[in-house]
């Protein structure tokens, strides 16, 4: 059932005694009890009337009593309808929106102003503050070359765009000789300068139905080289700070589900394709526990904004905590964020 739907099941006093639970359980963290809802003076309702109420949000899957308690808490089917329809966001404006300028503005270098929002975002709301490294459309390449290291560790000398010149090393299953090095980096020069660095791989699968065998082992040398080239320019995608701040969080204090959403940091992947989605859809984005997709999610919200260079969308920022966040609040910030940072990234 959507929210608006759901919305039209409730009247006026039901949208009220809910927005009140809701407000309640993020303040507190304790689940509201019935008593407490009829004692608020916003309300002005029974105790009778106050638990039918209750009883109905329960029937529409809006709140749920955890365990054994007698007070409820909102499910994400009714923190969605609370942030879609009754949350009352309050702007930022004036003098904090300069304060905020101020304290990104220290630093000048895109790096710099990357990680302050990052770790601003994480200061300001106690969870966790993501930013994308802005992306570029395409990585052509103009020239590669390979220097054997120690320990199946190989040296890559990138030459891409424009002549800018990145050196990577990465880590192999093998350790490769100076030889196959060298022919592995002719090959690909020699095929591949001028094409996007991310097709490259897909390119040499497509050759290598045409090729001669001897030419097989080269390629398939080409294919990890260039895996590894690709894994290892995502690496740096994102920017992360306060990740630890989530473990205050007594809602979030199951070790296991704590293990699958620092798995999901480390390994990056599954935090960039909920930021993707972000980046690609218009405006801020609020995906609340398993909107995004993921499991390791299931307990929290993610909340993005996209960011502009020159009125392009380069990048993506946001904040992931508990479903028990404070989005009245959050929502702002991560929004006047995104535009502060696209501001001065564009002012470079």
């Amino acid at each position: 059932m959507s929210t608006d739907s759901t919305l039209n099941n409730l009247n006026e006093r039901s949208q009220q005694l809910f927005k009140v639970l809701v407000e309640q359980y993020i303040n507190d963290g304790q689940p509201v009890a019935s008593k407490t809802l009829s004692n608020d003076e916003q309300i002005n309702l029974s105790p009778a009337t106050v638990r039918n109420v209750m009883s109905d949000l329960e029937d529409l899957g809006l709140i749920i009593s955890p365990h054994t308690s007698a007070g409820r808490i909102p499910t994400p089917q009714g923190y969605r309808l609370f942030v879609d329809n009754l949350v009352a966001v309050k702007p930022l404006r004036g003098k904090a929106v300069e304060n905020l300028r101020q304290e990104m503005g220290i630093d000048d270098s895109q790096e710099g102003l990357i990680a302050k929002a990052s770790s601003m975002l994480s200061g300001m709301t106690k969870m966790a503050g993501v930013v994308t490294i802005p992306r570029r459309e395409a990585v052509i390449l103009r020239h590669i070359e390979f220097l054997p290291l120690t320990s199946n560790r190989i040296l890559v000398i990138l030459v891409v765009n424009e002549q800018e010149v990145q050196n990577r090393v990465i880590h192999t299953d093998r350790a490769f000789t100076e030889p196959e090095l060298l022919q592995t980096a002719n090959y690909l020069n020699q095929a591949f300068i001028g094409k996007d660095l991310s097709q490259i791989r897909q390119s040499v699968l497509d050759t290598m139905k045409q090729e001669r065998d001897d030419m097989q082992h080269i390629m398939k040398m080409a294919i990890q080289m260039t895996d590894n080239v690709v894994e290892d320019q995502n690496n740096d995608d994102f920017v992360m700070a306060g990740q630890t701040n989530l473990m205050e969080y007594a809602e979030m204090a199951n070790m296991e589900k704590l293990r699958q959403l620092f798995e999901a940091f480390n390994t990056k992947r599954d935090v960039l394709h909920v930021l993707d989605q972000s980046i690609k859809a218009e405006g801020m984005q609020v995906f609340i526990g398993e909107e995004s997709g993921y499991s390791a999610f299931e307990s929290c919200s993610v909340i993005t904004a996209p960011y502009k260079v020159s009125e392009e969308v380069v990048g993506v920022l946001g904040v992931i905590g508990p479903t028990r966040m404070a989005y009245d609040r959050v929502i702002p910030l991560v929004d006047v964020t995104a535009k502060l940072l696209g501001s001065l990234l564009s002012s470079e």
